[in-house]
């Protein structure tokens, strides 16, 4: 999460409903051929997720090609001028498992999937993903009453399957993976809020890269990480991530749905500086959070009350309110 720079070059294809399932399309890839993969998000309890507050949510991070990959969703997203509300995807590379001088140049295929017809809604992209521009985009949008509509087979029992397929990437070496996503409903979490406050008695003593003391909530172990001076090329914003200490606890290949906020308290008149995401948290995604969550400016400033003297207060709250279970598809198809 957080801001990023987007210099990458999409070109977007045109939206459509196909016709039966997507047959594996042959794009070479020199010097070697890849083997095309598929990544399936099914999310159970979709009518809970339009009750939560307006936002986007992450799917677990995936390897496709040697690189870690996430799929973002907002249920109830909008077009500027227009008051309906929109279903966005989006594909964003995780730039942690890609090197700063490395172009990924990229065609994929989003699906959302007609689970009573084979009729799937689908959107090809090309994109260059590089450090710089890790995300495609809002590269899918479908009205959220379409996808809602009884005859359009994208909502039955209330799940829906988003689907991001590869067609070409520079490698491969995973095979096609599912992943299926239970979101409880409102006020029925699997653990209630709870916070950890965080006194750091001298900011200024603080090194390049620090950590708060490890806290448990909701029997998981977290910690928060703390960059003053930003991370990377952000050297005048404040960085700040929740961390899972021990996510190989959880059993293999599962992840918990976090919905959790970063505050730093203003000391001063109440008026605090809160930023809120619902990630997924699990071996391959262990920490989330905002490398720009607040200038140096603003935070220095004696008005707003961030930091007073040495002081700062900076306080979590977290909640489990989903889990995930990824699983391996046999009989991935190989490209020629």
């Amino acid at each position: 999460m957080g801001a990023s720079l987007s210099r990458g070059r999409p070109n977007k294809g045109q939206s459509k409903k196909s016709k039966g399932a997507v047959a594996p399309v042959a794009w070479p890839v020199p010097p070697s051929p890849m083997q095309q993969t598929t990544f399936k998000w099914r999310i159970d309890g979709f009518s809970s997720l339009l009750d939560k507050d307006e936002g986007w949510i992450q799917s677990s991070v995936f390897e496709i090609s040697g690189i870690n990959w996430y799929l973002k969703l907002n249920p109830r997203d909008r077009k500027s001028g227009d008051k309906s509300e929109y279903v966005s995807l989006r594909l964003r590379l995780d730039d942690c498992s890609l090197r700063s001088d490395t172009v990924v140049e990229s065609s994929f295929k989003f699906l959302i999937y007609d689970q009573s017809y084979g009729k799937h809604y689908e959107h090809q992209v090309s994109h260059t993903f590089q450090t710089e521009s890790t995300s495609s985009g809002t590269s899918c949008m479908i009205p959220l009453s379409t996808l809602k509509e009884q005859s359009s087979g994208f909502l039955v029992g209330n799940s829906c399957v988003f689907v991001v397929e590869f067609i070409k990437v520079v490698t491969s070496k995973a095979n096609d993976t599912i992943e299926t996503l239970f979101v409880q409903k409102t006020n029925n979490t699997f653990s209630d809020p709870d916070v950890y406050t965080w006194n750091i008695e001298d900011f200024f003593a603080l090194k390049s890269r620090d950590y708060s003391p490890n806290f448990e909530i909701s029997g998981h172990k977290w910690y928060i990480t703390i960059k003053p001076s930003g991370a990377g090329d952000n050297g005048n914003f404040l960085s700040l991530t929740l961390n899972m200490k021990k996510p190989h606890t959880l059993p293999q290949n599962r992840a918990i749905l976090v919905e959790f906020s970063i505050c730093i308290k203003d000391q001063e008149t109440g008026k605090h500086k809160k930023r809120t995401g619902r990630c997924q948290f699990g071996e391959n995604s262990t920490k989330w959070g905002w490398s720009k969550f607040i200038t140096l400016e603003n935070f220095k400033d004696p008005s707003y009350g961030y930091l007073v003297k040495t002081k700062c207060c900076i306080e979590v709250e977290v909640a489990i309110i989903g889990s995930s279970k990824m699983e391996p598809i046999a009989g991935s198809s190989k490209m020629e």
